[in-house]
């Protein structure tokens, strides 16, 4: 079995474990486990997309290379802080951990499932669909 999918349904895992278990005991994280949950599956999309934009700019000039990640550290560092400082350190103290434990599993899910559903060979893989 393939490392990915060991992770892919390790992450899965948690995600029914940690939502299923609050739901079923009726927690008050409940709510906000579902909502952080979402929260990964921006972060996944995020990270797929800046890796995607890295990739583009090989071989560009330096000028643009600096300037993608002034940028991306200009826009992303302030939303982390503040996300950091408003919502995470703003919550109850008992809701932290299983909130961190869910949008990290729902990360490493949905990143392995976008690239599931989405590889990086476009060409081969149609190719491999149609036959």
């Amino acid at each position: 079995m393939k490392k990915k999918m060991i992770i892919l349904y390790i992450a899965l895992a948690t995600l029914l474990i940690m939502i299923g278990k609050s739901f079923i005991l009726n927690e008050s994280v409940k709510y906000y486990l579902v909502i952080f949950m979402f929260v990964g599956l921006g972060l996944a999309l995020l990270r797929i997309g800046v890796n995607t934009a890295i990739k583009k700019i090989k071989g560009k000039h330096i000028s643009i290379k600096i300037l993608f990640f002034a940028v991306l550290l200009g826009l992303g560092l302030p939303f982390q802080n503040w996300f950091r400082k408003s919502v995470i350190f703003a919550m109850d103290s008992d809701y932290i951990l299983p909130c961190i434990i869910t949008t990290a599993a729902s990360v490493f899910f949905f990143t392995i499932i976008f690239g599931l559903l989405f590889p990086k060979d476009h060409k081969n893989h149609t190719k491999k669909l149609e036959q």
